[in-house]
């Protein structure tokens, strides 16, 4: 029997205690209350504490209140549709930080840059795997714990990135950026020197799992330069492979 009644928009959290070490508390976004048991079963079996909200509204009253880990976030929700929560999980203080996984019935590339651009940090498509997912929302929380251990704030000459609060300044002006592009950003202005072949962009900012096309990084590249006026020119392109970023002698 599932905790939670088809149609209901109650939320609660499931007062399960792991064997050990609690690996960290999900916030499960969905309206569907079968699949959300299922995803509810497969993470508590590996440790995680649940919490789960029927409808974009409550769910993201309830990042703010309860701060979990990580959100998993179905894409169609009555209401407050997935992107629209995301986007304002993302510009929220509070609640900007958490990883995000987006879950969707709806396939195309188009559909996935649309969910990372909005700030989700991996998208899996429906039907999956519950092990996959729980995979998924492993790799997510360690790479977190790895950007809570690298340097707040990265300087390469008149480019300032503070990996904390997100923000980007070159030459004393401030750049907004996706979220996306200010991954791509960070990592090759962390690589400085290093080039980075669209693989390896892919693979260290999304995950080996997302399909995103090179031509999907060119757009993004290119967004970046023009963003950062005469700062672009630092992203160099090595043809027929990738990308670095160039310091300025001198700088």
């Amino acid at each position: 029997m599932y905790g939670t009644a088809k149609g209901s928009r109650r939320t609660r959290m499931q007062m399960y205690k792991p064997k050990g070490k609690m690996k960290g508390r999900i916030l499960i976004i969905e309206d569907e209350p079968d699949f959300v048991e299922l995803v509810r079963c497969n993470l508590e079996a590996d440790g995680f504490a649940v919490l789960d909200a029927r409808d974009g509204e409550r769910g993201i009253e309830l990042a703010r209140k309860e701060r979990p880990d990580l959100v998993v976030l179905d894409l169609l929700l009555p209401g407050c549709d997935g992107l629209e929560v995301c986007r304002r999980l993302r510009a929220d203080s509070i609640t900007r930080d958490m990883r995000v996984i987006m879950l969707t019935a709806k396939a195309s590339e188009t559909d996935r840059v649309v969910g990372l651009e909005m700030g989700a940090d991996d998208y899996v498509t429906k039907p999956f795997s519950p092990r996959e997912l729980v995979a998924r929302v492993k790799a997510q929380l360690r790479r977190a714990t790895d950007d809570q251990t690298s340097p707040k704030t990265l300087r390469r000459g008149r480019l300032v990135i503070n990996e904390e609060r997100h923000e980007v300044s070159y030459d004393g002006s401030r750049v907004d950026l996706t979220a996306t592009e200010f991954r791509i950003l960070a990592l090759l202005a962390r690589g400085a020197g290093r080039v980075f072949s669209r693989n390896d962009i892919i693979d260290a900012i999304l995950g080996t799992q997302v399909a995103i096309t090179d031509r999907a990084i060119d757009v993004h590249i290119t967004a970046i330069r023009k963003k950062l006026g005469r700062g672009g020119e630092q992203i160099e392109t090595v043809r027929g492979f990738g990308y670095k970023w160039q310091d300025v002698p001198g700088e």
